[in-house]
């Protein structure tokens, strides 16, 4: 069975945890945030599991079903705040959603 090799695999996975690092920084709309940010864990889980593939273990595979359920917690926390976020103030700019006060 033919794998791929490991500097193609973390290569990958740095270029998948850069573009949901600009996306993040780059984009003021908070749903685009959650995707940037979903990308970045997918990206540390893609890691740990090529670095889990080149030594044989399953501890990489374990990881990335924390990293999953963490990713599901936290969606379902951001989408809860976007529900509020967006009654309170009718937008999903972040910039707009700055000027919140206590």
């Amino acid at each position: 069975m033919a794998s791929v090799p490991m500097h193609q695999g973390l290569l990958l996975a740095g270029i998948l945890f850069s573009l949901g690092l600009v996306g993040l920084l780059v984009r003021r709309n908070v749903i685009f945030m959650l995707m940037s940010l979903e990308i970045m864990l997918n990206a540390a889980g893609l890691a740990f599991v090529v670095a889990g593939a080149r030594w044989g273990q399953a501890d990489g595979q374990i990881v990335f079903l924390f990293i999953l359920t963490m990713a599901a917690a936290e969606v379902s926390v951001g989408l809860a705040l976007v529900l509020q976020i967006y009654r309170r103030f009718k937008t999903l700019d972040s910039d707009a959603v700055s000027e919140m006060r206590g």
